[in-house]
């Protein structure tokens, strides 16, 4: 809902606002909007395909999650994946803005593919899931020119096998 509203906020200010406080590109460290954006970039949306796709995934698999893991350990990777990647956008590709949830929703696909496996299992749907939108993610990086950022999608990617991974319950 947080995201609809920015999202119309945008469509009401002609982009505006979301330029300002919903997309993160490097302006500086003095800056105090830099720190905000790195948490509120996730909310903002370049148009309405955008936000339908990442909210129709993220719709899908949030509800299993949070039953699954609870509501803080998913607003844990929603936060820790929404800096990390921002944070690495800063350093690896400091010239270019980035907004929307896509590294949110490939943390969730991919910890979603996790979830239900034994202790000491790799599940076969999180390779297959891991080969079809990661492969096809690097390979997109490498050949394609849009304005998609494959590097959110990567590293979201990243943090949800590794969240799926710290979270599954040890034996003890």
């Amino acid at each position: 809902l947080l995201s609809l509203a920015v999202l119309l906020l945008g469509d009401v200010t002609a982009g505006v606002t979301t330029e300002k406080f919903f997309m993160l590109r490097f302006t500086s460290f003095g800056d105090p909007l830099l720190y905000l954006r790195l948490f509120s970039y996730v909310l903002g949306h370049a148009n309405w395909e955008h936000y339908s796709g990442n909210m129709m995934l993220l719709l899908l698999t949030g509800p299993m999650l949070e039953e699954k893991y609870g509501s803080r350990r998913l607003l844990t990777v929603v936060v820790f994946t929404a800096v990390t990647t921002g944070i690495v956008h800063l350093i690896l590709l400091p010239g270019v803005a980035v907004l929307g949830a896509s590294g949110i929703v490939f943390a969730f696909i991919l910890l979603a593919s996790i979830t239900g496996s034994g202790e000491r299992q790799i599940p076969l749907t999180l390779i297959v899931v891991a080969i079809i939108y990661l492969g096809g993610e690097i390979l997109s990086g490498i050949f394609d020119s849009d304005s998609v950022s494959q590097l959110s999608h990567i590293i979201g990617g990243v943090i949800g096998c590794g969240f799926g991974y710290a979270f599954k319950p040890r034996r003890r």
